[in-house]
């Protein structure tokens, strides 16, 4: 059975297909075909069944393939063909056999993670062990459930405790199970103003508690977090417990740190857990196990009331959920699976070491030193706000600029995180939106890294890549009020502040026929941005362009992304401006020029039948007969003289050509109107970018200066070797040996540098004008 396992994956997992091979592309079929008379083979069937799991690989990213199971996962997948074939037994056997499964792997499991004198429930669903246990709290603490159902409910209605950073849907997936209403859950605030923003409150918990036991409530059940979903806190489940004991709660605990139990050191916040009533465990995502149940110790006396809750079962099919998770355990041992999850445990901390030695950079979990989570995000610090007097300002006059600045620092965290997700996707990141810090980077080794084969050197090209995006968001972070500002200064343009962009910011431009008060789409702006971006495109600058809708509106705009540290703002903002208004020019041009060709065209013909008319008279009526205006011209020939017109698009009118045929001289007609520029043009270097932020004054000073060397020793070099000489002794004829003496020599090399600035002035007029 293991050696067919094997086959069938190879070939499942084997990526070239039968019919790429031999040349011919499968053909997806939405409608099943008949069923075949005589049967299909094996391998028709498993290639069937590669073809509908790969999909159409051309349309699907490559990570939606699935991951390459190992050794271990092959010994999980096994236990599923195991159970199956288990399940043809005699009941005896199967009795005996199934109880063994079942005690075994409860026993591995107790030890492993410190919880003594345990009982196990396997089930496929993460959150359906807790539903069961809330059913066996209901049956442990009212007494006539069984015999009067809701009715004892309602009289005194049970209250579920969760923490405000629980896992999302928990609640309202226990009221729907266990048929409850949505007053029955209580939901504690985190801290607020001591301890970890992610940790249950345990003074307002008592508090709440106090004021249902007043009211006539019974408080039931309260799930507690061993690092919870988002950044992996752990609350202080041991004053939780205290707290339970005392009103008669029932304690479930869950999280991903509860996988630190195996390991040798263990933090005291954590080693608290073993005590508490339930706690549910997802082995198969920590040692990296596919197909395998999620796990739920707890510890409880009464037979009866388990199985009356659905913990515990008759069914030899229940009892052999665990033969995966079984078969797995034997296979890693004691020493693998420790070893697997220190593994987990090493690599946060390796990343959460080498963050804090990195600029801007904020870690969420610093006070969790065992937390195998590690949660951080981009931060900058508002330059103008000094930290003695920050609280008094963010109250008072900056909270719009802190808002604001909350806003970007979202939308380019949420870049930094899809970039890292693209450079390192070994690493499993995932990118997350919280109530209080906003959006956040999250590395949980514990749930990826073995699926993905994560390693140390994972985590350094993690944070190389962290390193090199820093410039470019702190950079983009610092251009975006100067965008702000240049944008407000230039006629015709409107800022757009859309909060999710992650680039230098936003911007429109307004032509003459926009309605600023109107959201519905504009036809004629569309057009001009389209052909703005186009211009934007073609400069191969740095920067990208991309146009969509603005933020709750329809009208189309320009975005401009992220920007490095030598980005000439304000040339960018003209560049725009510039480009837009000679786009919104040309355009009105092409609409102008159909009207204008249809009143030349009308001239035209009245000129033309004018002309008709005239000769006519001169010539008489005798000469428009055929025969005999033959003759006539035979013996008297008209001399008419050629008045031809032409059509000028610039001026829009009909102009004679008589200039140009008599005179043999193309006529000027009238001077096109200038191309639109702007106030100032920049000269850039060969090969230099657009954009790209000016040099200093010396530094240009220099510059070109030395292009004027450079000319002068062009033009010296270009003169033949005997002219040069004379030339030189002609220009100086007083003073033929000049440059042999030291002072003459220092004297004409100060004169010569006057006459170099003199004439860079004389260009950087020239330039201005």
């Amino acid at each position: 059975m293991g050696k067919n396992l094997k086959e069938a994956m190879r070939m499942l997992e084997n990526s070239p297909r039968i019919e790429e091979e031999s040349g011919k592309k499968p053909v997806p079929e939405d409608i099943p075909g008949p069923l075949q008379g005589s049967g299909q083979d094996m391998v028709s069937i498993l290639q069937l069944v590669q073809n509908l799991m790969h999909g159409d690989e051309d349309e699907e990213p490559q990570s939606t393939r699935i991951q390459n199971i190992g050794e271990q996962g092959h010994m999980a997948l096994l236990g599923h063909s195991l159970g199956a074939y288990i399940s043809t037994l005699d009941k005896e056997k199967l009795r005996k056999l199934t109880t063994r499964i079942l005690s075994d792997t409860t026993l591995w499991l107790c030890r492993i993670f410190r919880y003594e004198n345990g009982c196990a429930y396997f089930h496929e669903k993460e959150r359906e062990g807790l539903a069961k246990i809330c059913r066996l709290a209901i049956h442990s603490r009212y007494e006539d459930f069984v015999v009067d159902g809701f009715n004892v409910l309602y009289n005194k209605k049970p209250i579920i405790y969760l923490s405000a950073a629980a896992r999302p849907g928990l609640g309202p997936y226990l009221c729907n199970q266990l048929g409850l209403p949505f007053p029955c859950l209580c939901r504690v605030p985190c801290n607020t103003m001591f301890g970890s923003q992610h940790q249950m409150d345990v003074a307002f918990l008592e508090k709440l508690i106090k004021d249902d036991v007043e009211r006539g409530r019974l408080p039931l059940l309260l799930v507690a977090n061993a690092g919870t979903a988002a950044v992996g806190h752990t609350d202080k489940i041991g004053r939780l417990k205290e707290l339970c004991e005392q009103y008669g709660i029932w304690l479930h605990v869950e999280g991903v740190n509860l996988a630190t139990l195996a390991l040798g050191y263990v933090s005291s916040s954590v080693l608290a857990a073993t005590k508490c009533d339930s706690m549910t465990l997802t082995p198969g995502l920590w040692l990296g196990l596919p197909a395998v149940p999620a796990v739920t110790l707890y510890k409880h006396d009464d037979p009866a009331l388990t199985l009356i809750a659905g913990l515990t079962s008759n069914k030899p099919a229940d009892k052999l959920r665990a033969l995966p998770l079984w078969l797995s355990l034997q296979y890693l041992g004691l020493d693998g699976i420790v070893g697997r999850i220190k593994h987990a445990c090493q690599l946060s901390q390796r990343l959460q070491e080498s963050l804090k030695k990195v600029d801007h950079i904020k870690i969420l979990v610093e006070d969790e030193l065992s937390s195998p989570v590690v949660v951080f995000r981009f931060f900058q610090e508002l330059p103008t706000l000094d930290p003695a007097f920050k609280v008094a300002a963010v109250s008072n006059i900056a909270a719009a600029a802190v808002g604001r600045e909350r806003h970007s620092c979202d939308a380019l965290n949420r870049w930094l995180g899809e970039q890292l997700k693209q450079l390192v996707p070994q690493c499993g990141l995932t990118v997350m939106d919280l109530d209080i810090d906003g959006t956040c980077v999250r590395f949980s080794p514990l749930m990826t890294a073995e699926a993905l084969g994560t390693r140390g050197e994972d985590v350094d090209q993690l944070i190389t890549c962290i390193q090199s995006k820093l410039p470019v968001l702190t950079c983009t972070l610092q251009l975006r009020e100067e965008f702000k500002k240049e944008v407000e200064g230039t006629a015709g343009l409107l800022y757009v502040d859309d909060p999710n962009w992650p680039g230098i910011g936003v911007v429109r431009y307004e032509h003459a026929n926009d309605d600023n008060t109107s959201l519905q789409s504009d036809p004629e702006g569309e057009k001009i941005h389209t052909g703005l971006l186009k211009k934007l495109n073609e400069l191969e600058s740095d920067l990208t362009f991309k146009m969509g809708p603005e933020y709750k509106s329809m009208k189309s705009c320009i975005y401009i992304g992220m920007a490095s540290d030598d980005v000439d703002v304000s040339e960018l903002v003209e560049t725009i401006a510039i480009t837009a208004r000679e786009i919104e020019e040309n355009s009105r041009l092409l609409e102008n020029m159909t009207e204008v060709v249809r009143k030349g065209i009308q001239e035209a013909q009245v000129q033309l039948q004018k002309a008709n008319e005239e000769r006519l008279l001169e010539e008489g009526v005798l000469r428009q007969i055929p025969v005999v205006g033959s003759v006539l011209n035979w013996f008297s020939p008209v001399q008419a003289s050629q008045k031809g017109r032409s059509f000028n698009l610039t001026a829009g009118s009909l102009e004679s050509t008589e200039y140009t045929y008599v005179y043999k001289v193309q006529g000027t007609g009238v001077t096109p109107p200038p191309t639109p520029s702007g106030t100032r043009s920049k000269q850039r270097l060969p090969g230099q970018k657009p954009f790209k932020r000016s040099l200093r004054s010396s530094d240009a000073v220099s510059e070109t200066s030395s292009v004027s060397h450079i000319e002068d020793l062009e033009k010296v070099e270009q003169l033949p070797s005997g002219l040069e000489h004379d030339n030189l002794e002609a220009q100086c004829p007083e003073q033929p040996c000049r440059a042999a003496d030291p002072v003459a020599r220092q004297t004409e090399a100060l004169q010569d540098e006057e006459d170099d600035h003199s004439q860079m002035g004389t260009r950087v007029r020239r330039l201005k004008v």
